[in-house]
């Protein structure tokens, strides 16, 4: 069966690949890639942040497969522009870029008091996985003034002082929609797991670009950042009690001296874990700023069937937290349990980055078997998954990270793989 499912899918990802390229148009003046294919009823005119990432790494595995060797390069590389296109002087890049403007929820940028959430740091990691796919980084020569004030945007106005830890200016658009971590809570009041794990990874993907362009100082100093940030992680969001990463809470009321009701026994601490058990506390693994040890005690949550562990992958948040609902919803999109493409290959990853072969392995298969009885039963795949049943919760015809299941397959089958930077 299982055999029969990775033919199933490496056949229909290798036909279907190009259903989520377009070429330019209104706003967007380069070739684009978007998550669904055009008959999709959603995601399938709009170029998005994080998602044109993560169809990077899949594309990247259907021209290793195939005889189709640079096919989708203009196009993930158009990506990339368009979003450096719509930067603005301050390095406030739009979340998503449609033909007819950007989705917006507020003024993001200087005028707006930059406290709107904006692309997520994941650009320069893009950049560094097309540069080594390409063999040149000289490409991004022009462009990388603008992808450093970026970067430095997320420095300057999304870093806490007391603990150094990245926050979310709001709610809207974070990714992982409804983390109710983040989810109704107040402004620029969390430190998310998921957004500094991103923030580190990107730091040390803009450090390598540097080095490849012959800038020394400048790629010591983006790669100081990121142990800076790995440092500030496992001083904050560690919890050794628990073992594992969580996400922090910022929303602490400044000390007042003059207050005559605290001063006497001031608060000595900066912020708060928040112990909600999240599949995006694994991300320190796929990150890599986990320490051995405390890998080890995060695997052994990872298989606690009671929690996260399912039939067919990691529940997205786990079963025993009261905000467990696998109910479909769109805008924000769930990721209260149910089980996601993007969400199965990072735990993957991770899992292969520390030597837990075996565990992610298991990984594999289970997305294989969710996705190809999904594909056999229905024709495509789906945005996310009931986790007990492999029932398609929502969005016929998504595609996307979903596609990373062909990375997957090439691991199982001992085939060369492209992988993320």
């Amino acid at each position: 069966m299982l055999e029969r499912w990775t033919g199933l899918l490496t056949e229909y990802i290798h036909e279907s690949a190009e259903q989520m390229t377009r070429e330019p148009e209104g706003i967007l003046a380069h070739r684009y890639t978007v998550p669904s294919s055009p008959d999709s009823p959603y995601y399938s005119k709009a170029l998005w942040d994080w998602d044109s990432w993560t169809i990077s790494i899949a594309l990247g595995q259907v021209e290793l497969d195939t005889d189709r060797a640079g096919r989708f390069g203009d196009y993930e590389l158009g990506s990339i522009l368009n979003f450096l296109d719509h930067t603005d002087e301050d390095g406030v890049m739009p979340i998503q870029l449609s033909p007819a403007g950007s989705l917006l929820h507020g003024d993001p940028g200087r005028a707006g008091g930059f406290s709107q959430n904006m692309h997520k740091p994941v650009l320069a990691q893009q950049a560094a996985l097309l540069s080594r796919r390409r063999g040149d980084v000289e490409w991004l020569r022009p462009h990388m003034p603008v992808v450093d004030r970026f970067a430095q945007r997320y420095v300057d106005s999304h870093l806490h002082a007391e603990t150094g830890l990245a926050y979310w200016q709001t709610d809207f658009a974070v990714g992982v929609d409804n983390d109710p971590s983040v989810y109704y809570r107040p402004d620029r009041s969390t430190a998310a797991i998921y957004l500094n794990s991103l923030l580190y990874r990107e730091f040390l993907a803009l450090g390598y670009l540097w080095e490849q362009l012959g800038d020394l100082v400048a790629a010591n100093t983006w790669r100081g950042r990121s142990q800076d940030l790995a440092d500030a992680l496992n001083r904050h969001a560690w919890d050794e009690r628990d073992g594992t990463f969580y996400s922090v809470d910022l929303a602490l009321r400044d000390i007042d001296p003059e207050d005559w009701l605290h001063k006497g026994a001031p608060r000595r601490w900066s912020s708060m874990i928040m112990r909600i058990d999240n599949w995006s506390s694994f991300l320190p693994l796929w990150a890599g700023f986990a320490s051995a040890e405390q890998a080890a005690r995060m695997v052994e949550r990872y298989r606690d069937e009671r929690t996260f562990h399912s039939a067919y992958g990691i529940r997205t948040l786990s079963r025993l937290e009261k905000m467990y609902d696998l109910r479909a919803s769109n805008n924000p999109s769930n990721w209260l349990g149910p089980i996601w493409g993007i969400s199965n290959y990072l735990m993957f990853r991770g899992l292969l980055k520390y030597g837990y072969v075996d565990d992610a392995r298991d990984l594999a298969e289970k997305t294989v078997r969710l996705f190809g009885a999904d594909l056999e039963a229905n024709g495509s795949l789906h945005e996310y998954y009931h986790p007990d049943s492999g029932e398609p919760i929502i969005t016929h015809g998504f595609q996307n990270w979903n596609f990373l299941v062909l990375n997957m397959i090439a691991y199982l089958e001992g085939r060369p793989v492209s992988w993320e930077f």
